[in-house]
């Protein structure tokens, strides 16, 4: 570990970085499991193809960089793949 000033100074912001993204993905899943029981309750499918396209669309829009177009529908697969995943596992 490095006791350069900088270095710590930097990862902490990087750590304190990554807490909101736990906390982030967190409150989704949390909204994302609501959604799907009101789907379910009410009969809609739960996937959605086209809110998917426009998830992403929206958020290509915003995207100021220097993450790429590649590196955010890298990022929004990942996410989406995860939610998908935890719902599944919160339903075992």
């Amino acid at each position: 570990m490095s006791d350069d000033p900088t270095i710590r100074r930097i990862r902490e912001d990087i750590s304190q970085l990554d807490r909101a993204i736990v906390e982030a993905v967190n409150s989704r899943l949390e909204l994302v499991a609501r959604l799907k029981l009101y789907k379910e309750e009410n009969g809609f499918p739960f996937l959605d193809p086209d809110r998917e396209r426009q998830l992403l669309a929206d958020l290509a829009e915003v995207n100021r960089g220097p993450l790429t177009n590649a590196g955010l529908h890298e990022l929004v697969a990942a996410i989406l793949g995860l939610t998908k995943r935890e719902l599944e596992r919160d339903g075992e």
